[in-house]
């Protein structure tokens, strides 16, 4: 799969440029946080099964998404091992702490489950945008093809997301919504800095 540009994400901005490099020179830090992303994902697909347990598309689309990122933070740990390198403490994620802020918050259980798939389609799309710069830009082939790996699942995930907000709410609705939400993050990136020791 081919991921060319920000606009077949749909994102509003593309990543700063000086973020691989900075990447690069910091890369047990990047491995860790990518290492803690992987695990968070797959505890956000066990958190929407959870809470949605009669939606059965959901259900039956979202757990091998579990296995899968578990497997990812297993792939990163693996790869954190074979350079030497040690799982560090996780940190606070301050992009995902900013997208929440976005959510709309009432009581309704529908309007929620809309706001988290949003969500998370947005951060699979901004994980995807930045492994392609990962893969595309590393000097070293080894990790280039270790983040084009990611890069494609992420694409997938990312899909996913949209297409149960689709399954479950009015398309209109939808895209009407999922663009407040890109809106909103072009608006959360520029005034955060730029820094080589996170994922986002």
């Amino acid at each position: 799969m081919e991921i060319k540009n920000k606009k077949v994400l749909g994102l509003e901005l593309p990543t700063d440029p000086r973020w691989v490099n900075m990447t690069e020179m910091r890369l047990e830090d990047i491995l860790t946080d990518h290492a803690y992303c992987e695990q968070k994902a797959a505890s956000s697909c066990i958190s929407l099964i959870q809470a949605y347990p009669e939606r059965e598309r959901l259900v039956e689309d979202l757990s091998p998404i579990v296995t899968e990122e578990w497997g990812h933070f297993r792939m990163v740990l693996a790869e954190l091992k074979n350079r030497g390198l040690k799982l560090g403490r996780q940190r606070k994620d301050e992009y995902v702490l900013g997208l929440n802020t976005f959510m709309k918050t009432n009581n309704k259980s529908q309007e929620r489950l809309l706001e988290r798939l949003l969500k998370f389609a947005l951060i699979e799309a901004r994980s995807c945008e930045r492994f392609r710069l990962l893969s595309e830009n590393l000097t070293e082939p080894a990790l280039q093809k270790f983040y084009n790996h990611f890069m494609v699942s992420e694409a997938g995930h990312y899909h996913l997301f949209l297409e149960l907000a689709r399954e479950y709410y009015d398309a209109d609705r939808v895209w009407a919504r999922w663009k407040e939400w890109l809106a909103f993050e072009k608006e959360l990136l520029e005034g955060m800095e730029v820094r080589g020791d996170r994922m986002h």
